[in-house]
């Protein structure tokens, strides 16, 4: 059932019609000057190549392996930094809320909220999220059959909610590994909203460095590939000018130099499979 597979924010516009959007940022803020530059590079492809864009970046990794891993610079900071962002190079932004609490303080800055992928079926905070009226980008579960993700949207519509994304990210299999399976896609379609494929977590291995994340970014432009046949509506990337350095899933992140490439492919892929 179609439901609404149209976005249209400040200086964003998807209809839904063909093509793709992109969410992409760096998976943690570290500094403003960090976060401008690599938004200002990511604004420059997706212009040239005619890509709606929506900055992304985490004010607080509440869900890190071990105890003294970087988590951000904290709600306060991270959101004055994503306005930053917003003022001086004309893009949306979204971030990633944990707790009920944060719905509304980060609405006021925020174009979308995130839902994080452990939390997608905490529904006090999926509430509160809604009654903001933004916009939410709900991931779905490692945890969760695709068809179970229409609670989650019957949850989201409850509490007022009308424009969703829904993003998947993989699945569980065994430890410290994660699958895709493609059924997903048009299952996840048929809840009546834009599917983005998370190419970046989807190669990630949670826990597989012991006390952080490990990932195989090599079969991020596979995956992405396949994502784009089935026909998602929006991609997810984390990038880094240096994922060696990165303090947060640079194992998993894909070099921002190397996206633009990618995204002509991924727009090829997407208009043969919409015209087939």
């Amino acid at each position: 059932m179609e439901k609404n597979r149209s976005l249209f924010l400040d200086n964003f516009r998807y209809t839904g019609d063909s093509g793709f959007f992109l969410i992409a940022g760096p998976c943690v803020l570290e500094n403003s000057d960090h976060a401008l530059s690599l938004a200002r590079q990511l604004k420059d492809v997706t212009s040239s190549l005619g890509i709606p864009f929506i900055f992304k970046a985490s004010f607080d990794k509440a869900n890190r392996t071990a105890m003294d891993s970087y988590r951000g610079p904290g709600m306060e900071l991270g959101l004055s930094i994503l306005q930053e962002v917003k003022d001086k190079l004309d893009v949306p932004v979204l971030s990633d809320i944990h707790e009920s609490s944060q719905a509304e303080k980060a609405a006021a800055i925020l174009d979308v909220i995130q839902i994080p992928a452990f939390l997608c079926r905490q529904t006090d905070l999926i509430v509160a999220a809604s009654l903001t009226g933004r916009p939410l980008n709900i991931k779905k579960g490692q945890f969760m059959a695709p068809w179970d993700m229409s609670h989650v949207v019957k949850k989201a519509e409850g509490a007022g909610a009308e424009n969703l994304l829904l993003t998947e990210r993989g699945v569980s299999f065994g430890y410290n590994n994660l699958v895709v399976d493609f059924k997903s896609i048009p299952i996840l379609k048929s809840l009546g909203y834009p599917v983005v494929f998370d190419a970046t977590h989807s190669v990630q291995l949670p826990g597989g460095k012991g006390s952080s994340s490990g990932g195989s970014p090599e079969h991020i432009p596979v995956l992405a590939s396949a994502a784009a046949a089935a026909g998602v509506e929006g991609f997810f990337f984390e990038v880094h000018d240096n994922p060696e350095e990165a303090p947060s899933d640079g194992a998993n992140s894909l070099r921002v130099d190397r996206l633009g490439s990618l995204l002509e492919k991924l727009l090829r892929i997407r208009a043969a499979a919409v015209s087939s």
